[in-house]
């Protein structure tokens, strides 16, 4: 009855609101409905209670009920285990991890260009991997930043970076040719303009962000001798030869993830209407930001952090292993461990690790975090909670950048982000030249699963 009461005193506020002209009688009316009937925040208090229960109750009785080819645990959880997608540029395998095109990381660490014999590869290389299917290399950056100062100097990072992006949108080649009436058979041509354009770009309103927040705010203009992450380490400050060589890999591991991921979904779910690449990458971005998703990186670095400031860096694994406890007793999760479909450790983990032991074997942070890599997975699987114990790409990246001074990890996730362009654009340029169409799933609401769903024997 409070669901019922609330609603009458919400249409009794609609009719108010179209009768008054001055909008502050409205909200003086709100606020006096909101100590009576209206009380909005209590109704829900009352009420969230028992819809979480009621969920629980569905998950624990109808959870493997069928909806055809799927489960209702599916359509309340996430959408896990569902094949739902469409996306060539990347397969993402649960014991073997990534592969770009078919290729491992390993394979493309080998096929791929490097800038220097034995070196790490180009991103521009698996750029056109991504395209192709072949490999090869072009590309490369253009200048372009507007509008960010017109933020606080004090936003987030990613906030910065995504409004840097929606600011290029006024250059999209495909909104100005679709509304010229460009036939939907040549809509990916626009669309393969717009992203080559968007993919050169990021890297130049990234770099801007990160001087504007943590440096002076000068530009640090590109170098026409660089390559791709080599350059785009050149224009946030760093030179070192080692650093150019991190940017690459960090580029071209962190570039795609196969399609179910929130920030490669969310891409392709608002191109889908028709976005052009400017808008669906910021949207993108929006879904990277998040602690689940892109944010986690920064995360890790800060709870690394958290052990030497209460450990020391000479931590034994006895402290270490109280540590663990003492952060998943606290009601968290241990940063850079598991993954929603790896069942094995992130092979994006493994190469940044041999890139470690090959260019900074006794940095202090590095040797803690292998020693995370021996104490953490027992530590999850004795819990039994977990189905993943191992650590994933976002357990060692941290470390890397701060041992070559790149030490704000807030600002981790926008890397992420110039990264993740080069496989979203790319597989929405498929996307336009297969035609494929708006993305609409069809929804369910708990009383429609409670009346058609048998429980499962």
């Amino acid at each position: 009855m409070a669901f019922f009461r609330s609603v009458t005193a919400l249409s009794r506020l609609r009719s108010r609101v179209g009768q008054q002209s001055n909008l502050s009688n409205s909200v003086r009316w709100l606020q006096m409905q909101s100590s009576a009937d209206l009380d909005l925040h209590s109704q829900l208090k009352e009420m969230i209670p028992e819809q979480q229960e009621r969920l629980k109750k569905v998950k624990s009785e109808l959870g493997k009920a069928q909806l055809g080819n799927i489960t209702v645990d599916m359509v309340i959880g996430g959408m896990r285990g569902m094949t739902g997608l469409l996306w060539e540029t990347s397969l993402l395998d649960p014991d073997e991890g990534i592969r770009f095109r078919g290729l491992s990381i390993p394979e493309c660490q080998k096929l791929l260009p490097a800038a220097k014999p034995d070196g790490e590869p180009l991103p521009e290389g698996l750029l056109w991997l991504l395209l192709t299917g072949k490999a090869f290399c072009i590309l490369f950056a253009d200048y372009v930043y507007k509008a960010i100062d017109a933020l606080p100097v004090t936003a987030h990072p990613m906030t910065q970076f995504a409004s840097g992006v929606m600011a290029l949108q006024v250059q999209s080649e495909f909104q100005e040719a679709y509304e010229k009436g460009i036939h939907k058979s040549k809509y990916w041509e626009p669309t393969y303009e717009d992203s080559l354009n968007l993919i050169a770009r990021v890297p130049v309103v990234a770099a801007y962000v990160y001087q504007r927040i943590y440096k002076d705010g000068k530009i640090i203009p590109k170098d026409d001798s660089l390559d791709y992450g080599g350059n785009f380490s050149h224009m946030l400050g760093f030179d070192d030869p080692k650093m150019l060589e991190l940017m690459r890999l960090y580029v071209t591991i962190h570039s795609d993830h196969e399609g179910g991921n929130v920030s490669a979904h969310t891409g392709h779910l608002v191109a889908s209407a028709l976005s052009d690449p400017y808008l669906s990458f910021a949207a993108a971005l929006n879904g990277l930001a998040g602690p689940l998703h892109g944010l986690a990186n920064q995360e890790v670095l800060l709870w690394i952090k958290s052990v030497v400031d209460e450990c020391g860096e000479n931590v034994t694994t006895e402290q270490l292993k109280d540590y663990v406890w003492k952060t998943l007793n606290s009601g968290k999760v241990v940063p850079g461990f598991g993954h929603g479909v790896l069942r094995k450790t992130d092979p994006r983990y493994t190469c940044q690790r041999e890139f470690a032991l090959k260019h900074l074997p006794d940095d202090p942070l590095f040797q803690l975090v292998s020693k995370l890599f021996e104490v953490v997975p027992p530590i999850l699987t004795k819990l039994g909670k977990v189905k993943n114990p191992w650590p994933n790409v976002d357990a060692h990246s941290g470390v890397l950048l701060n041992h070559f001074g790149l030490a704000e990890a807030r600002y981790y996730t926008v890397l992420f982000g110039v990264s993740r362009s080069l496989g979203i654009c790319s597989q929405l340029i498929w996307d336009r030249a297969l035609g494929l169409p708006l993305e609409r799933p069809k929804s369910v609401t708990l009383d429609w699963i409670e009346k058609n769903c048998k429980k499962a024997a």
